[in-house]
């Protein structure tokens, strides 16, 4: 079968493919393009940034050969412990490796590497979408090289390993994980034996470090639909090995006749609202979805007249928190806070339309939220995901009066991340007296005045109403 170089040619110069042939030729070695470039001219005929090349020879040194033969590349750049060099050509990165073969050690995905054919290299890969080839050799120029029937796996949209899958996930286990992310980013599924293979295989993960599995988590989660890859991984006990806390959120409690929702796959419902009205491509935000409900295993109770709740799982939710992201060596500062936050407060838009939408609650959720205030509203609402069509439009409801209140005393107050108009300063200066716990409890009743709508969040006011507090505690104003 032989490849229709056209729609390469309309985005990559057509003379750098003629340039590799003859440099390969006077060298007397075969060159291949490989990998993710061929798949997706296949996949969706998009035209990837960058060019992956096996050299049956040295790659770096075809690599140096080829730059000098191009004009305009940048400088070649070899990686000696990988075997690998790379350059710019226009704004396309090519990479070059030497054809290889590789064994493993049990306890490290660093293998043994040592020169291979092209069949040995493409054995290495993890999947077959990813193993074909096109020779770039003059006798062949075009050739559609694909030992393992590639080609029908990605009209199957199947993930499928070249090898024995146990063999290819024992020896590196990172490769479950990019199993399940592909499924997630091309809307694949995984053969019957990858899936039965990641099951078995699973506690291999624990030799891959948290950095390079969280990787392939957040390229889950930036996906269309997050859930086609958070479902494999739950099935197949990588959720378990990964987020026992997120995986422990399946499963259903019956007790007289009463149940309440499996929260595990409401999650998955909510991660996917988010990632659908998610415009600027917040992985934060996609975390604070997926961990919002983390809390109600620790929380669930069953009350013979009320039948299941979950009070307080928000909190319980945020102070797990750090002890995951710790875990999993994710970013121990605002994006933690972010998380948190989110998570803490993720019951309360909703809990005001219960206790009634006054303006103090209002004031006080602006001013809490402060500025993730829109993406709580954006998780309040991903997280309607009752199929009974009563209750959502109502609580649909509920929370767009909450969003017209907000806007109302927004406009009016002006309290989001707002500051007590009198600072502690001149309550300092005021009074003649120094820094102490009467200036704080000063401040903080303003604050609190503020809120509850006793003042306006206005200097004048807040300063009258200084005033009235340091008489009742017995300070009296400098002249």
């Amino acid at each position: 079968m032989t490849l229709d170089l056209t729609i390469v040619e309309s985005a990559v110069d057509r003379p750098l493919f003629h340039s590799v042939m003859q440099v390969a030729e006077r060298q007397n070695v075969k060159v291949y393009v490989i990998g993710g470039f061929v798949r997706d001219l296949f996949l969706t005929g998009m035209i990837k940034k960058d060019i992956d090349f096996t050299v049956v020879g040295d790659g770096p040194a075809f690599a140096k050969a080829l730059a000098e033969e191009l004009k305009g590349t940048s400088k070649v750049v070899v990686y000696r412990n990988f075997g690998t060099a790379m350059f710019k050509h226009g704004d396309t990165v090519l990479e070059f490796v030497g054809a290889r073969k590789e064994s493993y050690n049990r306890n490290s995905r660093k293998p043994k590497v040592e020169p291979g054919t092209l069949e040995d290299d493409l054995k290495r890969r993890d999947f077959t979408i990813n193993t074909l080839a096109v020779s770039l050799n003059r006798e062949d120029f075009g050739t559609l090289i694909d030992y393992f029937n590639g080609l029908e796996d990605i009209k199957r949209r199947n993930i499928r390993t070249p090898l024995d899958p146990d063999i290819t996930f024992s020896d590196d286990p990172l490769r479950m994980m990019r199993a399940v992310r592909f499924v997630a980013q091309l809307h694949f599924k995984l053969d019957p034996s990858t899936k039965q293979a990641i099951s078995r295989n699973k506690a291999r993960i624990r030799i891959v470090s948290p950095e390079r599995i969280v990787d392939e988590l957040n390229k889950i989660l930036m996906a269309e639909k997050p859930s086609e890859g958070l479902m494999p991984m739950y099935e197949t006990g990588l959720m378990e090995e990964i987020l026992p806390e997120v995986s422990r959120l399946q499963g259903v409690e019956e007790v007289d006749g009463k149940t309440h929702k499996d929260n595990f796959y409401h999650t998955l419902e909510v991660v996917d609202n988010i990632a659908r009205a998610d415009k600027e491509g917040n992985l934060w935000l996609r975390w604070a979805a997926l961990l919002h409900d983390i809390g109600k295993p620790a929380t669930k109770r069953y009350h013979p007249k009320n039948g299941w709740s979950f009070h307080g799982h928000e909190l319980v939710g945020a102070r797990m928190i750090p002890k995951i992201f710790k875990r999993l060596h994710l970013p121990l500062d605002r994006r933690m806070k972010y998380v948190q936050k989110l998570v803490r407060m993720s019951s309360r838009p909703i809990a005001l339309t219960e206790e009634g939408v006054t303006d103090s609650a209002i004031r006080r959720l602006v001013h809490d939220a402060g500025e993730e205030l829109d993406d709580l509203m954006t998780l309040c609402e991903a997280d309607i995901t009752t199929k009974n069509p009563y209750r959502q439009k109502l609580y649909k409801n509920n929370l767009k009066k909450v969003k017209t209140k907000i806007i109302e005393v927004e406009e009016r107050d002006r309290i989001r991340n707002f500051q007590p108009p009198v600072s502690g300063e001149l309550i300092m200066e005021t009074f003649g007296i120094p820094p102490s716990k009467t200036v704080g409890e000063i401040k903080e009743a303003i604050k609190e005045a503020i809120l509850e709508g006793e003042i306006k969040n206005d200097f004048e006011e807040a300063f009258q109403y200084m005033l009235r507090l340091g008489r009742k505690k017995g300070l009296t104003p400098e002249k």
